[in-house]
């Protein structure tokens, strides 16, 4: 990583993002990076977190290929690449290498946004502008919050091989920590902004945000974005009261719109990019992405969630894998991806009181269960049941959305994942990065 952050080009980070468009930044020589760090203008500021916010969209479809592939919710056809069927599948003798695209591409673009975020840091501490307190503290709260979210998607892909938190000098990085402990350092993060954004309660951020934010664009309302974030931590620590304090501040609602939240947005503007989990319907083996047959089989027919998927005129067949499903979540090239939104917070409801509340992990459920056109629950209340039924709705309402691999993994439930080919594997986490050994 030491290379992906010492090249931390301007051409990276300063880019303004006005609603969903992406505008490059006039003169990449002038301010220079040590300007804008000893002291920034308002301007520079604002395009270091319009860049972070276009940065968080690069390499997302390979990271949610990685985790839905290995999860098996989809496969990912690419006659031209036979590594998403076979390396991440766990094809005969194929393994998850460490200097390939898969993992390096997703790492390197997670730390370019971290690396802004802390520019961002710098600046706000060293500018001379005229910003006054309350905004210096939005502007940290946002920094540190999306930097939390960035250092947790990296987390989620490494697990237990972990990941470096400390990054702010190249030439002296920190340690790569452990699982736990790297968690507890990303909640630590994301609370201190928290803190940053409660201070600027009453204030305005100083800065757009893109259309993905909105409902969160003002300095409290992003408070709740950042505890909704807290509470999906805590529930990858195990930490069941927590997260339901965290729920409690964030933008969970029972009764609320199951879509509200946060999300990556996508457009068709000429300096924009498209979303990259979109395939037309019907595509090829040159570009594919096919349900794994057991989303389909394991549902109730009258599920509405299985909308997510479309049958196929033929089935297609790449590398000893049938599909005759289409994957289609997005159903446009600019249709948006969620960050975080109220149908997860409301499962998250459900699991930090399926043990000492198991009525109110039932009444949570149902909310869900209810709005895909499904009964009641009516299975067993014992905890084990209760968890079974909080990730098969998980499976169901959080199709594609970057969970399922994660969610069977915190709940040792891996080796439940279907083998499609007799010596296939489910990965337990991806190795580190070669360039982190360098």
């Amino acid at each position: 990583m030491k290379n992906y952050i010492k090249f931390i080009a301007i051409t990276l980070v300063l880019v303004a993002l006005g609603s969903c468009e992406v505008e490059d930044f006039a003169d990449l020589n002038s301010p220079s990076l040590e300007d804008i760090e000893a002291n920034p203008s308002i301007g520079d500021i604002q395009d270091l977190i319009g860049g972070m916010q276009a940065s968080m969209r690069n390499n997302l479809g390979t990271y949610f290929d990685d985790v839905g592939v290995i999860g098996r919710e989809f496969y990912r056809f690419s006659s031209s690449d036979p590594r998403f069927t076979a390396d991440l599948l766990g094809r005969e003798t194929a393994i998850l290498d460490n200097n390939t695209f898969y993992i390096t591409n997703p790492w390197a673009a997670r730390y370019n946004v971290v690396k802004s975020a802390n520019i961002v840091l710098k600046a706000v501490d060293n500018t001379t502008a005229d910003i006054s307190t309350a905004e210096k503290d939005a502007i940290r709260g946002f920094a540190k919050t999306i930097k939390a979210h960035e250092l947790l998607l990296n987390l989620n892909l490494t697990y237990n091989n972990g990941i470096r938190i400390d990054v702010e000098d190249p030439d002296n990085l920190g340690p790569i920590n452990d699982y736990q402990t790297s968690l507890t350092q990303i909640r630590e993060i994301l609370d201190e902004g928290a803190t940053n954004l409660s201070n600027a309660s009453g204030a305005s951020f100083p800065f757009d945000l893109s259309a993905g934010f909105a409902g969160f664009s003002t300095p409290s309302s992003f408070l709740e974005f950042n505890k909704a974030l807290g509470a999906r931590i805590a529930a990858y620590q195990g930490d069941l009261d927590a997260v339901t304090t965290y729920l409690n501040t964030s933008f969970f609602s029972l009764t609320g719109d199951l879509r509200q939240g946060t999300y990556y947005v996508f457009s068709s503007d000429g300096n924009d990019v498209f979303n990259p989990m979109f395939f037309a319907l019907n595509s090829s083996t040159a570009g594919a992405r096919i349900m794994q047959p057991s989303f389909l089989t394991d549902a109730n027919p009258d599920d509405e969630r299985l909308s997510k998927v479309v049958e196929r005129d033929e089935p297609l067949t790449l590398d000893g894998l049938t599909g005759s499903y289409d994957f289609f979540v997005y159903t446009t090239n600019t249709s948006p991806i969620p960050i975080i939104r109220n149908e997860e917070l409301v499962l998250l409801y459900a699991e930090a009181n399926h043990i000492d509340a198991p009525a109110e992990a039932v009444n949570a459920i149902n909310v869900v269960r209810n709005a895909a056109g499904l009964p009641n629950y009516t299975g067993g209340t014992d905890p084990q049941s209760l968890v079974d039924e909080i990730l098969n709705q998980r499976r169901y309402s959080l199709y594609g959305e970057g969970h399922r691999w994660i969610d069977m993994r915190r709940f040792n439930k891996l080796d439940e994942l279907p083998i499609d080919r007799p010596q296939d594997d489910v990965w337990v986490e991806f190795p580190i990065p070669l360039n982190e050994n360098i």
